[in-house]
């Protein structure tokens, strides 16, 4: 098991690859919550994520032997990046394995940092069978995401600088994929500090750790769904688990919903863009997935802001749904000369804007003599999106909300 002398010696490896990131308080997100909100800005660290932290570990202590062979990997994001320009930086070779339909840009960013990137196999899965077939094949030391002991102390340098910005910290919330970001930071944090409270959290959708506790074992899960891809693992590491039923004082789940939210919180309260695993902190922070206190210091790390900008529309979108900003409705009209029109007069006159309009007279679901119109508004909040509903349907036209 990891100890507070293990991180401390690997803080001064990665001193002066890893940057030491921010840790600011919020005061938006304090007064949403009655506690004292400060987030750990790791989604500024250099690859965007905390990974290069305990990437750049576990190849400082390789003998010299292994450094002269080169690495290898497995990885579809964050971790591939880390691992490439920690390499790239200890003039180790590095070879990344990637799924073949891993994100364009990613392939990019990881060759960009210095490594031979390959692309084999469907899924995560294939791509590291792959990875460990060139470990045997070619004599390469194989850095794990999170499963190794110096890859677990890397990550925890982010605890240490917490302890050091905030000692008068009670809580620190922290993401959950497969367990070595937590493990570290929870042994940095309660060694260093008293009285300190550990809360990690996993989206709903890949929640294996609190399972695993549970039961006293760890547990797979038989597939992951969720936005939060960076953390959307099937089961945490055997050494993570045993450092995490020690120092980790409880675990809770957030659902992609909250997750969503808290992004597009983020995006225009903080000017502060995350990916999915990143917003799932302050996600558990915001709908209360742990009792906390009024004024009780948190801090929630942000730990990643790698999102594949297609994805991001859709995750903005689902967190104004939330926060009731838009609205998708379709509405029954008969087929008649002024229809649109009146309908357009009454989304007007309550002051909602229109960003998307479709009259459908071709769908199976209306009648011969009438039409179909979708409407996307923008609307202030979830009472001003209600009341306009309330306004169609005063006005006798049938109303579906779709979103």
């Amino acid at each position: 098991m990891i100890s507070l002398a293990d991180i401390e010696a690997a803080r001064e490896r990665v001193d002066g690859v890893a940057r030491h990131t921010p840790l600011e308080r919020s005061r938006t997100f304090s007064e949403m919550t009655g506690a004292d909100v400060h987030l750990k800005l790791e989604n500024f660290q250099r690859t965007g994520a905390f990974k290069i932290r305990g990437a750049t570990n576990r190849i400082a202590t390789l003998p010299p032997e292994a450094r002269e062979a080169g690495v290898v990997t497995a990885s579809a994001g964050n971790h591939a990046q880390g691992v490439a320009l920690a390499a790239e930086r200890a003039g180790v070779k590095a070879t990344v394995v990637m799924p073949k339909f891993a994100p364009v840009s990613k392939v990019k960013a990881t060759r960009g940092y210095g490594a031979t990137v390959r692309l084999e196999g469907v899924d995560y899965d294939e791509a590291q069978a792959v990875a460990h077939d060139l470990e045997r094949e070619q004599g390469l030391t194989y850095v794990h995401a999170f499963d190794d002991p110096a890859v677990m102390a890397g990550q925890g340098t982010l605890g240490l600088e917490i302890a050091d910005d905030r000692p008068d910290l009670d809580t620190v919330v922290v993401p959950i994929g497969g367990g070595g970001l937590i493990s570290g930071v929870a042994v940095a944090v309660k060694e260093r500090l008293d009285d300190v409270r550990v809360v990690g959290v996993q989206a709903e959708g890949a929640a294996s750790a609190a399972a695993s506790l549970s039961a006293g074992e760890i547990r797979e899960i038989e597939g992951v769904d969720t936005i939060a891809d960076g953390i959307a693992t099937r089961s945490i590491g055997e050494e993570p688990f045993a450092v995490m039923r020690e120092y980790v004082d409880e675990v809770v789940t957030v659902d992609d919903r909250e997750i969503a939210l808290a992004l597009t919180l983020l995006l225009e309260r903080s000017k502060t863009l995350v990916e999915g695993a990143g917003a799932v902190a302050l996600a558990a922070t915001l709908s209360e997935a742990f009792d906390y206190d009024a004024d009780e210091t948190i801090v929630a790390a942000l730990c990643g802001g790698n999102i594949d900008l297609n994805r991001l529309g859709t995750v903005i979108r689902r967190g104004l749904v939330q926060m009731g900003r838009y609205l998708k409705i379709t509405v029954d009209l008969k087929d008649r000369p002024g229809e649109l029109e009146r309908v357009s007069s009454i989304v007007a006159r309550a002051g909602a804007n229109v960003y998307a309009v479709h009259h459908d007279r071709t769908s199976r679901d209306v009648a011969v003599n009438a039409a179909e119109l979708e409407l996307e508004l923008e609307t202030d909040d979830a009472e001003h999106a209600a009341s306009i509903v309330e306004e169609l349907e005063a006005d006798g036209y049938e109303v579906e909300v779709l979103s």
